[in-house]
């Protein structure tokens, strides 16, 4: 064990230098854990179907003041390796930035994390616990990773007072932003069944391209709300209407269609079905078409009520960075989404401009920055 506080910006460029590409790991839970278990962390894998999770926890289990972290190592793919002017998986530190696919998302998240955790424990260590739920399956689908982490939880009793999780929240400046909440996020796919025929005799034949048209414009033209006192109004997109029909003269027999929902805390994934459902039964009478769907919600809605978790979050970023945070619910899903079954979760992070983008890079000293803000947390939580 050693005393010497702990580089973010070292243990970042190890994380950055493992290609953990969902669904490899490629050794970066292991970099976690060797640097955790060094500072008295108990650590346990929680893997699940091929997925690797790591638990880490100081302290007693049970404890009534347990504060947890959430992130992930895993990385979306690098794209264009010739785009990039830095080795992806190099870690190189140039002008000021650390270059690498998952510098900013979320890696050196982690890395400041486990940094200042296990600096806390070591120099104060606390009337409490502290946990580390890290996954490496969150960019991918989602269903081994912070999922198995809590089920594995749950099993042995492990639990949450509080949790925050490490995304890149912040949006132009860092600490601008953190997040208390999350838009609900489904998808739908349609299925138009016709009947094949010529062009030239469309009475003979049942079109389910007009059929598909029809249903999409009605589901795209719709506002689904105004918006809600912490959510910006639900969205719809059409993302995609495919028939596959090389001929110009043939009606096809079949089109498929699909959208995305992002929706506020006005709706559920469960009454959103209900008006895709009816819309569809809708268009079928009106044309004839048979048209089936299928959904997937992704996640529900929800918010984290401004209050003592999102104070003691907000107090120490203006502490460290002289400006206090938007509270936001903006932006796609994260891992928030599980834990806030389990208690109540904020997230907050980096600038995250550039993650996933070809040259993914984040400043060297918004990394120490966030250990820094993440540092000032775990002391006043155990204050």
């Amino acid at each position: 064990m050693t005393d010497k506080a702990i580089d973010p910006v070292e243990l970042t460029a190890r994380l950055v230098r493992c290609p953990s590409v969902t669904p490899q790991d490629a050794g970066a839970l292991e970099v976690v854990r060797e640097v955790l278990e060094d500072a008295g962390f108990a650590c346990h894998r929680a893997d699940r179907a091929g997925t690797g999770n790591l638990f880490a926890r100081w302290g007693d289990r049970g404890h009534a003041r347990t504060l947890g972290f959430n992130g992930h190592t895993d990385v979306v793919p690098v794209g264009d390796a010739e785009a990039w002017s830095a080795d992806p998986f190099g870690a190189e530190i140039r002008d000021g930035l650390l270059w690498g696919r998952g510098a900013v998302d979320m890696k050196s998240g982690v890395a400041a994390f486990a940094a200042a955790a296990a600096d806390f424990v070591r120099n104060t260590p606390p009337d409490g616990a502290i946990i580390l739920a890290i996954t490496g399956d969150e960019e991918g689908e989602a269903e081994h990773g912070t999922r198995a982490l809590l089920d594995w939880m749950a099993a042995r009793g492990e639990t949450m007072s509080a949790c925050i999780v490490g995304e890149p929240t912040s949006r132009a400046r860092f600490g601008d932003m953190m997040k208390i909440g999350r838009r609900g996020s489904m998808s739908a796919w349609f299925t138009a069944r016709g009947v094949q025929g010529h062009a030239a005799y469309p009475h003979r034949a049942k079109n389910p391209v007009s059929a598909m048209a029809r249903l999409i414009d009605r589901l795209a033209s719709h506002r689904l709300d105004e918006g809600t006192a912490h959510f910006d109004a639900s969205t719809l997109a059409p993302t995609t209407i495919d028939t596959g029909n090389p001929a110009t003269n043939v009606i096809p027999a079949e089109c498929r269609a699909t959208v995305n929902i992002r929706f506020n805390d006005a709706h559920s994934g469960a009454s959103l079905t209900a008006w895709l459902e009816e819309e569809a039964r809708r268009v079928e009478e009106e044309t004839g078409v048979r048209l089936e769907m299928k959904v997937k919600i992704s996640g529900e809605s929800f918010l984290t009520p401004p209050g003592a978790l999102s104070d003691l979050v907000a107090n120490a970023v203006e502490a460290e960075c002289g400006l206090r945070p938007e509270m936001s619910t903006s932006g796609g899903t994260s891992d928030a989404r599980f834990i806030k079954d389990h208690c109540p979760v904020v997230e907050f992070g980096l600038v995250g401009r550039t993650m996933h983008q070809v040259d993914e890079r984040v400043e060297v000293e918004q990394i120490r920055r966030l250990k820094a803000v993440y540092s000032r947390i775990i002391s006043d939580y155990f204050r």
